[in-house]
């Protein structure tokens, strides 16, 4: 049994050698190519007056999510990223006008030859809904940290960060109830 133990431990361990660094979440070169269709999805459902509710989320070349924002101002995010990198992001929001909300997100990024945390990330985004409030549109930057709290390059991507970060943009839809 000790054999087997130590066997599973080793492999686990030089798993974790090769795999490059990813900020899910955020960072395009994690991300999915596929493409996906909800199995039920169906484009005509009764009205919402806010944001509050599960959407899938497409951030292009960067890759799609599930976010669901709850109605006490907090959301979280599911990406097709590697969950090894780290794919489950989370944050904040508030609404900003009659149709716009912001939202201030945090994920994390691991370093690729050991595994461990290696920094963050922030993504602020600006959200325009639908007047149907069955979609989403939306603008957003990134800025990657170290654990330190100083700015770096996204992982993989040249030397400096550039100084506004990165921007990027979203469109979404509801997924029904």
């Amino acid at each position: 049994m000790k054999t087997i133990l130590i066997g599973i431990a080793a492999t686990a361990a030089l798993s974790l050698f090769g795999v490059p660094a990813y900020a899910d979440c955020a960072y395009g070169a994690a991300g999915s190519e596929q493409d996906m269709q909800l199995p039920a999805f169906h484009q005509h459902f009764g009205d919402h007056e806010n944001i509050v509710g599960t959407w899938l989320v497409n951030y292009g070349a960067v890759g799609k999510a599930f976010i669901q924002w709850h109605s006490d101002g907090t959301e979280w995010e599911n990406i097709t990223h590697p969950s090894m990198g780290g794919n489950i992001c989370m944050g904040s929001w508030e609404q900003t006008g009659r149709w716009t909300y912001s939202r201030n997100h945090f994920g994390w990024y691991f370093d690729s030859t050991t595994g461990l945390v290696a920094g963050y990330f922030n993504e602020t985004e600006t959200d325009k809904l639908s007047r149907d409030g069955n979609s989403y549109t939306g603008e957003n930057v990134t800025i990657f940290y170290d654990m330190w709290g100083n700015v770096v390059p996204a992982p993989g991507a040249p030397s400096p960060a550039p100084a506004d970060g990165y921007p990027g943009t979203s469109s979404a839809v509801r997924i029904a109830p």
